[in-house]
């Protein structure tokens, strides 16, 4: 795992973003910006009502709001660094994806892809114009690392390899089916297979984890906002976390990082 704050040009397939898109955009700026301190101004509105949240102003993710008739699960989508999103969209297609929106040009901040891998996994690809992506990281409050939740690592693993790059790294013998997806030998992302114990109700999606000095007393607080703990507290390789959910569903991680 890896928390630099990131640059301001990004190596393609390096995880640079991530966007949520939910029914209740009010309510749902009111549990971030309670949780993490964020506070929110307008984005590009190509796909309806959307707002950067921001943290000590630097912009850190987004939030949008779904077509009232359009009831999706919510999820948190990491967006991919990319020099050519309509380069990226036709890979997507050519090695077994699908792309269900763009590319699209997002005013001047840049051209995005929201697409889906062969298991079904919503993943976003981001070419930067004025906005290149996150400008925090690697602090309370801001995304620390991506990592997809799928049956099995290896099939999938080579479609995003073939379409990002990527140089995947076996995690063994810790954990048999983890990859970690290395650019240029530093740690990006990983694939971790969890076979029967993929929720069914979701199926394979990606997790983003959000830095928190107290992952304890972040997950009661998740709680007391409306949202539910997943899997309370542990201590892991990468630190300490936990697994929550927001009030609409969406789940995301919170972590403090073994420093």
């Amino acid at each position: 795992m890896t928390t630099e704050a990131p640059t301001t040009r990004r190596t393609p397939g390096t995880p640079c973003w991530v966007s949520l898109m939910v029914h209740h955009l009010d309510a749902t700026q009111d549990f971030y910006g309670a949780l993490f301190g964020w506070t929110f101004g307008p984005g590009p509105q190509q796909l309806g009502p959307y707002v950067r949240a921001s943290l000590g102003g630097r912009m850190v993710a987004g939030l949008g709001e779904l077509p009232p008739d359009r009831h999706l699960p919510v999820a948190w989508t990491p967006y991919m660094a990319s020099d050519d999103a309509g380069g990226a969209a036709e890979q997507i297609r050519a090695c077994g994806g699908t792309v269900g929106v763009g590319p699209l040009d997002a005013e001047e901040a840049g051209r995005l892809v929201i697409a889906s891998d062969p298991t079904g996994a919503v993943f976003g690809v981001w070419q930067g114009g004025d906005h290149g992506g996150a400008d925090a990281g690697g602090e309370p409050g801001t995304p620390v690392w991506n990592e997809l939740m799928t049956q099995d690592s290896s099939m999938v693993g080579k479609f995003y390899q073939a379409v990002f790059g990527y140089e995947p790294e076996e995690q063994v013998p810790a954990d048999p089916d983890r990859l970690t997806l290395l650019l240029d030998g530093r740690p990006v992302a990983a694939i971790h297979g969890v076979g029967d114990a993929l929720p069914r109700d979701r199926g394979p999606h990606w997790l983003t984890y959000f830095e928190v000095a107290d992952p304890d007393a972040a997950a009661r607080r998740v709680t007391e906002l409306g949202g539910r703990v997943v899997r309370p507290p542990r201590d892991d390789a990468a630190g300490r976390l936990a697994h929550v959910a927001d009030p609409e569903g969406a789940l995301f991680a919170l972590v403090r990082t073994a420093r």
